[in-house]
């Protein structure tokens, strides 16, 4: 298991980086590669889903992207305390049949020591949207990291 730089306890700083780290992750849809930010056995509820360890996460992943069409996702420092961290995000996807939909949740994250998240909790709710009504597209630019968000 390779650590995950940086290491908990986290400051602003440090939180901050771990954010932009797993917003980029997550905008590749590589369920592989997001994967190796987990530990082996880490437990997420994602929704109503609750998976035990990487090849569960790899499976759920895979799932929601070949359903999650042009996923696109923004995260925010929302608070940080020792080894865990609070973010919220939004993300913009389209289903098969092209209806789009902005979805709006929170997480709570768990490190262990090497860096390696080990406990996910993700609360998520989906608004549906015309594809004019969209904001995100594609992973985030580099002059953009840490600008927030607006809500609506």
């Amino acid at each position: 298991m390779a650590p995950r730089p940086p290491f908990p306890p986290f400051d602003e700083d440090t939180a901050r980086i771990k954010v932009q780290a797993a917003e980029d992750a997550w905008n590749t849809r590589d369920p592989e590669k997001v994967s190796l930010a987990y530990t082996e056995d880490s437990v997420w509820r994602n929704r109503d889903q609750f998976v035990t360890g990487r090849a569960q996460i790899v499976e759920l992943l895979t799932a929601k992207w070949n359903r999650e069409l042009d996923y696109a996702l923004r995260k925010e420092l929302w608070g940080f305390r020792g080894n865990r961290i609070a973010v919220r995000f939004q993300y913009e996807s389209h289903d098969a049949d092209g209806q789009w939909y902005r979805s709006y949740g929170n997480e709570l994250w768990e490190f262990s020591d090497e860096g390696l998240m080990r406990r996910r909790e993700a609360s998520i709710n989906d608004l549906r949207i015309t594809e004019a009504e969209r904001r995100i597209f594609g992973p985030r630019p580099q002059d953009e990291h840490g600008v927030p968000f607006p809500i609506q």
